[in-house]
């Protein structure tokens, strides 16, 4: 069964890009486009994984990671989080597991996924 990816983008090419490098890969991509409702949406649909852009359309992906870190049972979930702006300490300081700032090369996401979901 493949690993499950929650990809949190709401521009639309980029998600695309990203959808189509991760099913390429053999991950199962879903997104979610109510950014409100990311422990609702987790609770239907399990996600090994979580990519995630930190400047969403009405919402900020870093406070959408520490209010998903309140929930224990989520606490697996590897998330990473990806702006074009450097928020890689603030990012990992609220619950993320990783940043990557944008424009990232394809192999550095794969790379990320691979080491972490392995197993």
């Amino acid at each position: 069964m493949p690993r499950t990816i929650l990809v949190l983008e709401d521009e639309e090419v980029l998600y695309q890009l990203v959808h189509d490098l991760l099913s390429f890969e053999g991950y199962a991509v879903s997104r979610l486009t109510d950014f409100n409702n990311l422990v609702g949406e987790l609770q239907a649909r399990p996600a090994d994984a979580i990519v995630a852009d930190v400047n969403l359309r009405g919402a900020n992906g870093i406070e959408l990671v520490e209010a998903l870190r309140t929930h224990p049972e989520f606490n697996n979930i590897y998330v990473l989080l990806t702006s074009g702006i450097d928020y890689r300490q603030e990012a990992l300081q609220r619950g993320a597991d990783d940043f990557l700032q944008k424009p990232y090369m394809p192999d550095e996401l794969m790379d990320l996924l691979a080491q972490r979901l392995a197993g």
